[in-house]
Formats: C-alpha cells, structure tokens, sequence
C-alpha cells in the first residue's frame, strides 16, 4: 500500500515543480521588438552624414552633428538593448542608457532647429532650457530606475512640447512646412508615448505588441523631424 501513496505524492510533487516553473518563467518578448530601431539606426546616420556634408552653415553643422550623435544613441542602444540577450546586469544598464537616451536625443532634435532658425538670445533660452531638462532627466532615469512608467513618459512628452513658444518663430524663419512637420512628428511621439504608457493597445504580444507601436511611432516621427531639420538648415 505504500508504493502507490509515494508514487502518488512524487508525481504530484512533480506537477506542481512544473507548474511554478511555467508560472514564474518571464514572458517572452514579441518577435519583432527592436528590429525597426536596428533598421533606423544606420539610415539615420547616412541621411545625417549626408545633411552634414550638404550645409555650408558651421552653425548648422554642429546642430546636425549633434543631432546625429543622438539619433545614434537612441536607435543604436535600443536596437543593442532589444534584440540582445543579456545577463541581469547588463540589462539593467542597457535599460538605463535606452531610457536616459530619449532625454539625449529630445533636446539634440531642437539642436539644430534653435541654431538655424532662431537669433543668439532666444536660441540660448531654447537649447539652455532643453539640455537642462535633458540633464536632469538623465539624472532621474539613472538614479530612480522604478519609477512609474507615467511618471517618466510624461517627463518625455512635456519636455518634447518645451518649445511650443518658439513655433511662431520657427514658422517665421523656416515657414509653414517647418512647423507642421515639428507638430506631426510630435503629435505622433505622444500617440506613442501614451500606448508605451498605457502598455495599450496590444495588438499581437508575440509579434508586434504596444512596444512595437511605440517603436513605430518614434520611426515615424524622427523622419518628420528630420525632414523639418533639413529644411531649416538647407534653406
């Protein structure tokens, strides 16, 4: 009578070991996460090199050339932090970079718009209040990795919306099309960072979920700014 009891216990004790198992093992990431941001990488950085040898303003080189070092940063950590496979640790600081990153390449967007398109005294204003809240951002992200995700999302979407002030002069320097692609592409960052924050909609978690919208939306809306950036610093 006793081999069937301990039978009975050891294939049960079994179940349960695979049950925990499957119930604590991570969810797996959708198939196409961070492949888009692996593609923009090196098309960012052709179209940027290719803008930077096409000016002949030193003030829109730089602009363009920092602008070209944050694109870099963002697509290029996020393509390596997404589609990596990682040990704890150097996910968590590739996660910190991928995050921090998104301040970086905020305030290098206005860079070369504010060079190219706004006097000295409003373009100091500008570049000094964005890389401040870059700065700061960075420090936050850094130092408060657990923050809520709405917490840090709304930082990115008001810090993106800073230079609302400035439109009016950009549409007097750079014209209409300037401005509308400055408000298309923002416009299209903020659908985004609304579904990253909402974790929704979640169209397919094991191909193309809420990140990879996300991921879509801020493909889309850096060539809206990018198209706006060329026309500032060619014109």
């Amino acid at each position: 009578m006793d081999a069937p009891n301990l039978t009975y216990v050891t294939v049960t004790y079994a179940s349960s070991s695979r049950g925990r198992a499957v119930g604590n093992s991570p969810a797996a990431k959708p198939r196409l996460r961070g492949w888009l941001h692996l593609g923009m990488a090196p098309i960012m950085q052709v179209a940027c090199l290719t803008l930077l040898v096409a000016t002949d303003s030193l003030h829109a080189r730089i602009g363009v050339a920092i602008y070209l070092l944050g694109a870099t940063l963002l697509f290029g950590t996020s393509a390596v932090y997404h589609r990596g496979h990682w040990t704890t640790r150097s996910e968590a600081v590739l996660r910190r970079m991928d995050h921090a990153n998104i301040f970086v390449f905020i305030a290098a967007t206005y860079t070369p718009l504010a060079l190219t398109m706004l006097d000295a005294p409003n373009a100091t204003l500008l570049l000094a209040i964005v890389w401040g809240v870059a700065a700061a951002g960075i420090t936050f992200k850094l130092t408060w990795m657990t923050a809520p995700r709405w917490l840090y999302t709304a930082l990115y979407v008001a810090m993106g919306w800073a230079a609302v002030a400035w439109l009016p002069a950009f549409w007097m320097t750079g014209g209409p099309a300037v401005v509308l692609l400055l408000l298309a592409g923002g416009l299209i960052y903020t659908f985004g960072a609304v579904v990253y924050a909402r974790k929704a909609p979640n169209p397919s978690p094991t191909w193309f979920g809420f990140h990879e919208i996300f991921h879509a939306c801020t493909v889309v809306a850096a060539v809206c700014h990018f198209i706006a950036i060329t026309l500032a610093t060619l014109a």
